[in-house]
């Protein structure tokens, strides 16, 4: 009987750390609004995503000019944003430019400011950065507090503002109870083990098959992954290939974090039992 209740107590053990696990990465960079402005922040470093964003600034200047009676040079305009986008400043204004992107997903304030139903991210900010607005000050051109550019589209996404407003809410809830169950449960397993070298490897093992699974699973994950990138094009595609790359690589590190943890915790256990062994053979 205390064997079928060490094995049902680090099963649930098991499926609980498999939840918790990405909940706390998730909650970390993309439910928490400024984690998700430290995590865009990170993913700007990329080559790849600042050049896309340099040829996508670039047109909207030009744009964003030609709307209002000028005509700029495009390699004069595109010359500056690649200085703009490879300076030191780009990393962090992109990060807080995204900041209206989790709003959009994460409330319905979007929604009132922009009075569509369209996902946004504003570049104003990074419009207004000084290496920036040395190319419109010279025409005379005053970049407006909110200039936003589509992402996506509802109807082929199925996004609209506020849909992940119940994730924000409950997120944290779900992350510091999966947390906290976890360790609870943990705790049942190695208390209802005869072995506690034995139940701590077991536990070790749970943290092998959870890392496990969360690489298999994004393996899996990343071809429906790509069919929501393929609907951007330009761009726009381009660094959200990037983005989502970046979240990728940075789950892949947590999985690893706990696939090392678990191989330490099972060599660990293994080694607690045959002390234990030889504590009761010497005995």
């Amino acid at each position: 009987m205390r064997l079928v209740a060490t094995m049902l107590l680090w099963l649930v053990t098991t499926l609980l750390l498999a939840v918790a696990v990405p909940a706390m990465w998730a909650q970390r960079n993309v439910v928490s609004e400024d984690g998700y402005a430290a995590f865009s922040a990170s993913a700007a470093e990329d080559p790849q995503l600042q050049s896309a964003m340099a040829a996508e600034l670039a047109s909207q200047i030009i744009s964003f000019a030609a709307d209002n009676g000028y005509t700029l040079d495009r390699e004069m305009v595109r010359r500056g944003t690649v200085a703009y986008t490879g300076s030191a400043g780009f990393p962090g204004q992109f990060g807080q430019a995204n900041r209206i992107a989790h709003r959009w997903m994460f409330t319905d304030s979007v929604q009132r400011e922009a009075g569509t139903d369209r996902w946004f991210i504003d570049i104003a900010p990074m419009l207004n950065d000084p290496s920036i607005g040395a190319l419109l000050g010279e025409i005379d051109l005053d970049v407006p507090q909110t200039l936003t550019v589509p992402i996506t589209v509802p109807e082929t996404t199925g996004l609209h503002p506020g849909r992940l407003r119940q994730v924000s809410t409950w997120g944290p809830w779900i992350t510091v109870g999966t947390t906290i169950l976890t360790g609870v449960f943990a705790l049942l397993t190695l208390a209802a083990s005869r072995s506690r070298g034995k139940a701590l490897a077991a536990l070790g093992v749970s943290a092998l098959l959870v890392g496990a699974a969360g690489w298999a699973g994004l393996e899996v994950a990343r071809g429906y992954v790509n069919d929501a990138l393929n609907r951007t094009t330009g761009d726009i595609r381009v660094i959200a290939d990037v983005v989502v790359g970046h979240a990728e690589d940075s789950l892949h590190r947590w999985f690893n974090l706990t696939l090392a943890a678990g191989a330490a915790l099972v060599v660990f256990g293994v080694l607690v039992a045959l002390l234990g062994g030889l504590r009761r053979r010497d005995a």
